[in-house]
């Protein structure tokens, strides 16, 4: 009987039913879409092509760039597409494949924003040793254990949430495929899931922040001793960029998947969702590059060429 009644696709709310309403969300999110690839397709072609910024700082800011433009991909194309045509399903395997993309990406930019974290701690509390210690064999082998513990924080809970039996309904109320949501329409026990994904949102989320947290503690103490007020001023901007960017997504993450269970509305989770998606990825690009004067040179240089 549950066979015969297996759920084959799910159906995304989204944002609204009002197909006007609707239409203007697409144009906006289009754009801002396009910005966010765009934006860090330029962060990573600059930093590529640039001898300036061949640095371990930009090498993992490059990294995290791919990561952005993978991320927002995974959730944002299925979702205008969706919002051109009207339609709001999406299939069993593409809503895993989905899921799997969404989390695995988004755990390994927490896991490389902390290594980022960790070479502005050598930078400034080790200058002397920083050409040493970070190499490029580390900084390479950095990145792949960012990549490697990424998917292996999200591989069991998405295999066990892969193995669930789906029966209906099979609406989903968000604009993703979202592991709350999607769990919520399972007709099997899920609070072994639920504890088991809490755990590893507090490993990669609150595990990652920690040390993040302990970096910049350790990068203050050292920064104020720097006698003069123009070298703590150039030290304190070379970290700012990146604590912005820890803030909104550390901020969104935690409120999405570390809040008590029953905290918040749905409606407010999807703009939640929203802004880690769409908003944040798109606001690094500029973040970095604005605030930095090196990748501003290195932009002018580029289009003068």
């Amino acid at each position: 009987m549950r066979n015969s009644t297996m759920v084959r696709e799910f159906i995304l709310r989204g944002f609204t039913d009002n197909r006007q309403v609707e239409i203007l969300l697409f144009t906006l999110l289009f754009s801002m879409y396009l910005l966010t690839i765009t934006g860090n397709a330029v962060i990573v072609i600059i930093t590529q092509v640039s001898p300036q910024l061949s640095t371990p700082m930009y090498f993992f800011l490059r990294h995290f760039a791919v990561l952005e433009i993978g991320f927002t991909t995974s959730v944002i194309p299925k979702t205008l597409i969706n919002m051109a045509i009207g339609q709001k399903t999406i299939s069993l395997p593409a809503c895993f494949t989905q899921s799997f993309l969404y989390f695995v990406l988004g755990t390994t930019e927490f896991l490389l924003l902390t290594v980022m974290s960790i070479d502005r701690y050598v930078a400034i509390c080790n200058p002397l040793h920083y050409p040493t210690i970070m190499n490029d064999h580390l900084c390479s082998l950095l990145v792949l254990c960012s990549w490697l513990g990424g998917l292996s924080l999200i591989m069991v809970p998405i295999v066990v949430l892969f193995q669930m039996p789906f029966c209906g309904p099979n609406t989903i109320n968000h604009f993703f495929c979202d592991s709350g949501p999607l769990m919520k329409l399972s007709c099997a026990n899920t609070s072994l899931f639920e504890l088991l994904s809490f755990l590893i949102a507090l490993l990669s989320v609150l595990g990652t922040l920690a040390i993040t947290i302990v970096s910049y503690i350790r990068i203050v103490s050292t920064i104020m001793l720097i006698p003069s007020t123009t070298g703590r001023q150039k030290a304190f901007s070379t970290c700012a960029s990146h604590i912005i960017v820890i803030s909104l997504t550390y901020g969104s993450c935690i409120f999405m998947y570390i809040k008590p269970k029953g905290t918040g509305t749905l409606d407010f989770s999807k703009g939640v969702a929203l802004l880690n998606t769409v908003v944040s990825p798109l606001l690094n690009p500029f973040i970095y590059c604005l605030r930095n004067r090196q990748v501003q040179d290195a932009l002018r240089a580029g289009f003068r060429q």
